[in-house]
């Protein structure tokens, strides 16, 4: 399994990183990719990889809640990382719009979001994209880049069929699936049942929305076997399946993984 969405580098896992580790590879997960939040999560984010090469991968981005006045500094910091040839990061995340809470920078996180995708262009890489009560906006702005070879993951994925169909028809995107398809009220089983499986990835934005049995406490990348086994019940095929099919699409989206 490939957990494609997890901040295990944050403060949440200080105090037992390696026995969390062992417990992800103990259930089959064999790679975990880091989206950057901000400036100060590179370090942590870095010096993870740094410790774990080959397990561990690095995204560059700056989330859409975590915007500041000075965010077009802390963009040129990032942007700078990005231009180096030799650079370790596999795609630009965690990036988008957030408007749920905070629409402070309602129109700075549009002048964000699109120069990000705009390196996504540049240095050809996917995207791993946030969106939370910005659907329309987040699509409106897709629409201006549409044919300019941009892929990647719309990560925790839980709308209704008509946005996944409008998110799917970006066509080098997938849905990144958590812990939420395994909640009772959520009506992800129904809208994936529409979705073919070669059009998802599984994540679990650790250290957030654990699946059942664990919803409520920290989640950690091991818990993406509950993931991995409600999605097959979804789609009535094998876990094997289910983790063969996500991996291939892994391997087509992020194409800066060296896998062994």
């Amino acid at each position: 399994m490939t957990d494609t969405h997890s901040h295990i580098y944050g403060p949440e896992f200080a105090d037992d990183i390696q026995e969390v580790i062992e417990r992800a590879k103990a259930v089959g997960v064999e790679r975990i990719l880091l989206p950057n939040i901000n400036a100060d999560s590179i370090e942590p984010m870095m010096t993870l990889c740094k410790r774990y090469p080959s397990y561990f991968y690095p995204m560059m981005g700056l989330h859409p809640t975590d915007l500041t006045p000075d965010y077009q500094q802390v963009l040129d910091q990032m942007e700078h990382l990005l231009a180096d040839e030799n650079h370790p990061y596999i795609a630009v995340g965690e990036v988008g719009l957030d408007y749920y809470w905070d629409k402070t920078f309602y129109l700075e996180q549009k002048v964000a979001f699109r120069r990000q995708v705009e390196w996504a262009i540049a240095y050809r890489l996917p995207l791993m994209i946030h969106s939370r009560a910005a659907h329309r906006e987040l699509v409106d702005i897709l629409d201006e880049y549409r044919g300019r070879g941009l892929t990647g993951v719309f990560h925790c994925f839980g709308g209704n069929l008509d946005e996944a169909c409008e998110l799917l028809s970006f066509e080098g995107f997938v849905l990144g699936i958590g812990g939420v398809v395994t909640y009772k009220k959520s009506t992800l089983p129904e809208v994936l049942t529409h979705v073919p499986l070669e059009r998802i990835v599984l994540e679990t934005d650790a250290p957030y929305l654990a699946p059942v049995p664990y919803r409520g406490k920290r989640n950690e990348s091991s818990f993406l076997a509950e993931t991995l086994h409600a999605v097959a019940d979804i789609y009535k095929v094998e876990p094997s399946e289910v983790e063969k099919c996500t991996n291939d699409t892994v391997k087509r989206i992020f194409t800066h993984i060296k896998w062994t």
